[in-house]
């Protein structure tokens, strides 16, 4: 099996922004919020173009000091996002997103960068900062479709505990969904850039399923903390 993965060219990486540019156009055609899409996949672009070149650094260093401070970012970042369509009572419910992120996706690090994989050591960067990536983003995805039903649903009068049970069936949907869908529709993201470089299909599946027990983990424990504060912060604005 060739071990090695195609190198793509920044002139044949143009060739993917095709697609793009027709998904603008048809926004604009429809005088749908155009800007803001193309205003996100400018900062997609910028981004993954500026962390290629950090993580190089990072993947080099051997300090957990280092990683520490980037996994923080990363959790202050992924909080503050998870709530962007959310504007009452939004520094509270920083305070939760954050608690919660930091909860659900961060006990579902450890078990899996401690228990499964071993790390040695245990910051290992090539390891420590992608999986702390995908579960991170992840449980920022599921609080915020949770915390958009939830407070949907109350303006709607709908009682607390039953806007919370709707709140975290509509946050679990895309990753059941997924899980519904992987191997039988797709053939996801580690598993595929792992079988293009190479490893054994097998062994990949294996990295597959983890990733998957991963984020759902994440992704629920997250969710429920997440939803399980916001009960207390209803109770006070129903006080006021």
């Amino acid at each position: 099996m060739n071990n090695t993965i195609q190198t793509i060219s920044l002139l044949h990486l143009t060739i993917a922004f095709i697609p793009v540019a027709v998904i603008l156009a048809i926004l604009f055609k429809w005088s749908l919020n155009t800007g803001s899409a193309f205003y996100a996949v400018s900062r997609m672009l910028g981004q993954l173009l500026l962390v290629g070149y950090f993580l190089t650094s990072i993947f080099e260093s051997d300090n957990a000091l280092i990683i520490m401070i980037i996994l923080t970012v990363m959790l202050l970042s992924s909080s503050w996002i998870a709530l962007r369509m959310v504007k009452a009572q939004r520094r509270i419910l920083f305070r939760n997103a954050f608690f919660s992120i930091a909860l659900g996706g961060g006990s579902v690090l450890f078990i899996i960068t401690q228990w499964v994989l071993n790390l040695d050591p245990w910051y290992f960067p090539r390891y420590m900062v992608p999986l702390a990536g995908m579960i991170f983003s992840n449980s920022m995805n599921s609080i915020s479709l949770a915390a958009e039903r939830l407070y949907a649903e109350l303006e709607r009068d709908v009682p607390f505990l039953e806007a919370r049970k709707i709140a975290l069936q509509a946050a679990l949907i895309p990753i059941v969904n997924s899980l519904f869908a992987v191997g039988l529709v797709s053939i996801p993201g580690m598993m595929t850039g792992q079988i293009l470089s190479g490893v054994s299909p097998l062994i990949a599946a294996r990295y597959q399923i983890m990733v998957m027990c991963m984020i759902f983990g994440a992704a629920g424990i997250s969710a429920a903390c997440f939803l399980w504060l916001a009960q207390g912060v209803q109770a006070v604005k129903s006080r006021d």
